[in-house]
């Protein structure tokens, strides 16, 4: 009897990855890596439950590294089946791996820095920029709509999810005892109508359907009037003379705010105003937008009749990093600057916001999702100061929002897409979502459609039949890097314990005088300082 497994996206919005497994075959769909807080990282660590040696195939339903980020670890710890994904993915994936990995060794360099000084030993990269391209010769590129047959019981096919260039949502017929049982993995799924890419297919049958619910709890505005937003932002920062700061992610945000921003100047709707693409991913990925026309809608397909709609006067694309560092210490006149990471925990972004962020006369327009825990995240949420690079900063720009270019379906957009399966599945997984969105649309599409609705938890493993679902294992222990002990554990939750003060702190300093806020947080003071000379009493003390 096939078995599923959430290894990863269920609880969360990062580390997409699903265990399919039958009596003869083991597959995983998406083998993401997980973003944002420490306590997700970390999870990026663990011991897979199988040996990578044993498992036959990863299907891949895109690019971003929330889903693919962590097959060049798989690869490395043995896994020599096939990654199968659209011929688009595969191309994304040549950049974006190799680069994913060269993150790695930079973050494991600046790890260890810090732990020599606290005596503790050297950290090691989840893997390397080589890793990652050793991993590619793993990668297969097939077509949208086209069966496969993985072995004699199972096939699959990839339909168009609307959501990146070359996104999939993934279908599984499973075959055993004379049954076949239909499982469906969503992807990310896009919002009808933007630029660019195609809308999602609809999916008529499913036995099961994983779902994912990125913004299962509110609505986006409409795509027309963001891309007014975006304009008036522009125009309002350059009237103050500052500069307009844009996180975003390297493949598919990037290249939709070229689009957008490429009618607006030909149209005469902005004035002339250099704009910078500073990342070199998202150079390379555009390259690569640019030679897979077959991809495109409609209307992008129209526009490459005439002028190249991913360029246009005035736009200067970064590779070079003193190019890039010379953005911030050249003349004072404004610009409009795109770059990565889209949640600014990585990347030239970090160095934009340090020299912006605490300028009243800049702006920072957020075009994107920003998972918990990221720096992103936390300025979007009203943050006074942040830490950028070791240096508090202060948070002076104009801060603002415009989700509406997300590249994921908005709680309508999920509902629908549901609403479109003519034979409505036994059970529906919602995955993908932080608690509040996956909550909210599991009520939602228990109440207006009437299906059976489960949100599991990682680890959590079920058995797939057509007569029904058996939960028969609970969710996985958390987990802690390989090779710390006991004491390096719990050095390590001290220093998380740390940070949370610290931020703590620099929050009641902005307080003023007689805030409310104080009355209420003053009574957690004696119950904290009688936990921790609590610990005190059980540490040895020298001597």
């Amino acid at each position: 009897m096939a078995r599923l497994t959430f290894l990863g996206g269920a609880g969360t919005v990062t580390g997409s990855c699903f265990l399919l497994e039958t009596d003869k075959l083991k597959l995983f769909v998406d083998c993401g890596m997980f973003q944002g807080n420490r306590e997700l990282r970390l999870r990026n660590y663990r011991t897979l439950e199988l040996p990578a040696r044993s498992l036959d195939y990863v299907l891949l339903t895109h690019a971003h590294i929330d889903h693919s980020g962590l097959i060049p670890r798989l690869y490395k710890q043995g896994f020599r089946g096939q990654v199968i994904a659209t011929g688009a993915t595969v191309e994304l994936c040549k950049i974006m791996l190799p680069d994913s990995g060269h993150i790695q060794e930079m973050d494991a360099e600046w790890e260890t820095r810090k732990a020599k000084r606290r005596g503790e030993k050297h950290l090691e990269p989840l893997y390397t920029a080589q890793d990652a391209q050793n991993c590619l010769r793993a990668f297969t590129g097939v077509s949208y709509g086209q069966s496969i047959a993985l072995d004699d019981q199972v096939r699959v096919r990839f339909l168009d999810a609307g959501h990146i260039l070359g996104s999939a949502i993934i279908e599984v017929w499973i075959r055993e005892n004379g049954q076949e049982v239909k499982t469906v993995f969503s992807g990310d799924l896009g919002n009808r109508g933007t630029p660019i890419v195609r809308d999602p297919s609809f999916v008529e049958e499913a036995d099961y359907l994983l779902l994912e619910s990125t913004y299962g709890d509110r609505l986006h505005e409409p795509v027309a009037n963001e891309a007014q937003r975006l304009k008036d932002a522009i125009l309002d920062t350059l009237q103050r003379g500052g500069n307009v700061i844009i996180p975003s992610f390297a493949v598919g945000r990037t290249q939709e705010m070229l689009f957008f921003l490429s009618g607006m100047f030909k149209r005469g709707e902005l004035p002339p105003v250099p704009v910078y693409i500073d990342s070199p991913l998202a150079v390379s990925a555009t390259e690569i937008f640019e030679r897979c026309p077959e991809y495109y809608d409609d209307e992008t397909k129209a526009c490459f009749g005439g002028n190249d709609p991913f360029n246009f006067p005035g736009l200067t694309f970064v590779r070079d990093v003193k190019e890039s560092m010379a953005l911030n210490n050249g003349d004072h006149k404004s610009k409009v600057i795109i770059s990565a990471s889209g949640m600014c925990d990585a990347g030239r972004i970090k160095h934009h916001l340090k020299h912006n962020l605490w300028r009243p006369d800049s702006s920072v327009v957020f075009v994107g999702f920003q998972a918990e825990g990221t720096l992103g995240r936390r300025i979007l949420e009203g943050e006074k100061k942040v830490r950028i690079l070791g240096e508090p900063i202060n948070v002076a720009a104009k801060v603002i929002s415009l989700q509406g270019f997300s590249a994921h379906a908005d709680q309508n957009g999920l509902l629908d897409w549901v609403s479109r399966l003519k034979q409505k599945p036994q059970r529906l997984f919602i995955v993908h979502g932080e608690a509040a969105s996956s909550c909210a649309l599991s009520e939602l599409i228990g109440q207006r459609l009437g299906l059976s609705v489960v949100a599991p938890r990682v680890g959590e493993q079920y058995q797939l039949a057509l007569q029904g679902l058996e939960l028969t294992r609970a969710p996985l222990p958390t987990v802690h890097p390989a090779g710390l002990d006991a004491r390096q554990r719990l050095l390590l939750e001290i220093f998380r314990l740390e940070k949370k003060l610290a931020e703590v702190k620099e929050d009641l300093l902005l307080m003023e005088n007689g805030a409310p806020e104080t009355e209420s947080l003053e009574k957690f003071v004696p119950e904290l300082n009688e936990k921790i000379d609590a610990l005190l009493q059980l540490v040895p003390k020298k001597g």
